[in-house]
């Protein structure tokens, strides 16, 4: 183990695009490419080694990373199951994210069987009407709560993920309350980035900062009855939030609810609200590694490098975990440590992934004098 690692040097998430095949084709997309470009994907052998790659990083952490095998469409790849297996005899915990419309029994009871230990599935409204218009797909909806209940039926934990637009917004707490029906154990609010297909959503769809702050408060009012896991992604200014209405004090207490969490930080990490090139990695179909899924910064290609070699020598990654590094009134704040920001949609606005959040309300004080 190499213990000279700082906290922010920890590998926690590796997000991997599976394939950039998928069978919906999502308004706030993060994907460019057609499903024609899936003669790229990584192959069977080339994903292996990205497996082998990350058992080395985590070999030499205080904990294994968590590899989520994400999309496109992970159930869309032939071998997902065979790569799931090699993942669990190395020691890393896999999780899967689909939109949970080709889950029926009997898929069900093989994500059941490779041990997989947690399924999101993205639940864009509470309603089919919502959901299906942001998916493009009549039936979608319906589909995603059928692939749900199978996963349910084989006692498997499912969190729901939901990417909040001005089309969906109003439905948050109907979409917490749905999860809850659904037996879900946690709900995943991601705030809309604009990038890939969500470059034109964000024209019309993209939520002002004032609305922002106000949903991220309904997330906390939420998120304070204590019966599902919440976490927010892309809207590092929740970890603002929660110190501000008291919330995160209470966070520390012993609570009810279990289960394992993919996604939120642990073993003394970070809590700062972006993780980009900090807790989480994002490689994409053809192997190019990024700070995260919503940051088209390039940090090399585990063709030509290795996992470790990246996350311990690129130097974007490096800028990015220096808070200190941070511009504009992000640079000032007081929640710098916490916060960090959205490095995403600070690149997206400004060409500089170290500009400052362009969708935060706060108005640090250190900003007035």
């Amino acid at each position: 183990m190499n213990k000279a690692l700082r906290p922010n040097q920890i590998l926690r998430l590796l997000f991997w695009e599976t394939t950039i095949k998928c069978n919906l084709t999502c308004a706030h997309c993060r994907r460019l490419e057609s499903d024609e470009a899936a003669f790229k994907d990584l192959s069977t052998d080339q994903a292996k080694n990205l497996i082998e790659q990350l058992a080395e990083l985590g070999s030499g952490q205080p904990m294994m990373p968590v590899l989520v095998f994400s999309g496109g469409e992970p159930l869309c790849r032939d071998d997902l199951f065979e790569l799931v297996g090699q993942a669990r005899e190395a020691g890393i915990t896999p999780a899967l994210a689909t939109n949970g419309t080709l889950i029926d029994a009997a898929v069900a009871q093989q994500i059941k069987d490779s041990g997989i230990v947690r399924i999101a599935v993205s639940l864009d409204g509470a309603t089919a009407e919502v959901h299906n218009k942001l998916r493009q797909l009549e039936g979608s909806f319906e589909r995603a709560l059928v692939g749900i209940k199978h996963l349910r039926e084989k006692d498997l934990s499912v969190q729901i993920n939901i990417t909040l637009t001005k089309h969906n917004a109003e439905q948050l707490e109907e979409v917490y309350e749905l999860a809850k029906s659904l037996g879900a154990v946690a709900v995943h609010i991601f705030m809309l980035v604009p990038v890939g297909c969500g470059q034109v959503l964000a024209e019309t769809d993209m939520l002002s900062p004032e609305q922002y702050e106000q949903k991220m408060l309904e997330v906390c009012r939420l998120d304070r009855r204590g019966e599902l896991q919440m976490k927010v992604t892309c809207g590092p200014h929740y970890e603002r939030i929660i110190r501000q209405q008291g919330l995160y004090q209470e966070r520390k207490k012993p609570s009810h609810i279990s289960g394992s969490v993919p996604g939120r930080t642990g073993h003394g990490g970070p809590t700062r609200g972006c993780l980009a090139g900090l807790g989480v990695l994002f490689v994409g179909h053809q192997g190019d590694v990024f700070p995260c899924g919503y940051l088209p910064v390039k940090c090399g290609n585990v063709l030509r490098q290795t996992l470790s070699e990246i996350w311990q020598g690129n130097k974007d990654l490096g800028r990015m975990r220096t808070s200190s590094s941070l511009e504009g009134k992000c640079g000032i704040c007081g929640y710098r440590e916490v916060c960090g920001g959205c490095r995403g949609r600070a690149y997206a606005a400004t060409g500089n992934y170290m500009a400052e959040e362009p969708f935060c309300a706060y108005i640090p004080p250190e900003a007035t004098h």
